[in-house]
């Protein structure tokens, strides 16, 4: 709390907590806590202590969670571009270029995530659709000039968003049955 100066954990601390607790009672089981999202300055910079050998986080209230060795992190964001150096060299890296990551799998979750009304023959013209839609990105790319340079991927992704508002109807709810 500002005004107070009151602590009160966090969602990362909270799952720390447990975890350690749970790796201290004789547990040997692996933990694994997955950081999506963009990425801030200050929390990951605050994740330094983490990520080197000492394996202890720094909560700012001056308490220290030290981990144990069954306890794993993964950050997956798309860029580290407010990470210090010290911050990305204690990371390891992954990088997946759009290309060699293809359009498939794209198509393939989000044909998986429309609302369980769309019967399978609709979720099948949809796919076929889709992948209409990518042969006319050639088009894009070989005849028209863009403002801002853009990937085929995110295309596809902002082509899906759009899809998703004109769906919302479908998506059963308890006020709402479609």
């Amino acid at each position: 709390d500002p005004v107070t100066h009151e602590w009160s954990d966090g969602v990362a601390s909270t799952l720390l907590r447990v975890a350690v607790k749970d790796n201290k009672s004789g547990s040997p089981d692996n933990h694994w806590l997955v950081f999506d999202g963009p990425v801030d300055a200050l929390w990951i910079e605050s994740m330094n202590t983490v990520l080197d050998d000492n394996k202890k986080l720094c909560l700012t209230s001056g308490e220290i969670i030290a981990l144990t060795p069954q306890i794993r992190m993964i950050f997956e964001v798309e860029d580290l571009s407010v990470a210090s150096p010290a911050t990305v060299s204690r990371c390891g890296m992954v990088y997946m270029e759009p290309v060699a990551l293809g359009m498939q799998c794209l198509i393939d979750a989000w044909i998986s995530s429309l609302p369980s009304t769309f019967k399978p023959e609709q979720k099948s013209k949809l796919r076929g659709w889709t992948e209409d839609y990518l042969g006319g990105l050639s088009l894009v790319r070989k005849r028209l000039k863009e403002v801002a340079a853009t990937q085929d991927n995110a295309l596809l992704l902002s082509l899906f968003r759009l899809l998703d508002c004109f769906f919302e109807d479908y998506v059963p709810s308890e006020s709402r049955k479609p």
